[in-house]
């Protein structure tokens, strides 16, 4: 087993794994709880971290890894109002249209 990364939280260290698992790499989130123990343990100890089993896809994980910590920018206008649309949403704040298929 390999160190892959310390996640910021439980909630992001478990999303990183799903989306891992989901492209067929061995990851475990290890210390999941650990954060109730910060205090006591320097707090860059008590975050929960991802593992990987299998150190032949180390190569791939750190791959996938940089484009879950890195997504690209998205901006959109909406075909139905013509609002301008930042950051990851499908569909518009203001009318419920969805994404041109081209920004998806």
């Amino acid at each position: 087993m390999r160190r892959l990364t310390l996640a910021p939280n439980l909630a992001i260290a478990t999303l990183w794994a799903d989306v891992m698992r989901g492209a067929g790499l061995s990851v475990t989130v290890q210390r999941a709880f650990a954060s109730g123990i910060a205090g006591q343990i320097p707090p860059d100890q008590a975050g929960p971290e991802l593992w990987l089993s299998d150190e032949s896809e180390w190569p791939q994980a750190l791959r996938l890894l940089h484009e879950l910590q890195h997504p690209p920018e998205r901006r959109w206008a909406c075909p139905g109002c013509g609002e301008v649309i930042d950051g990851p949403f499908d569909t518009c704040w203001q009318c419920g249209a969805e994404a041109p298929r081209t920004t998806r």
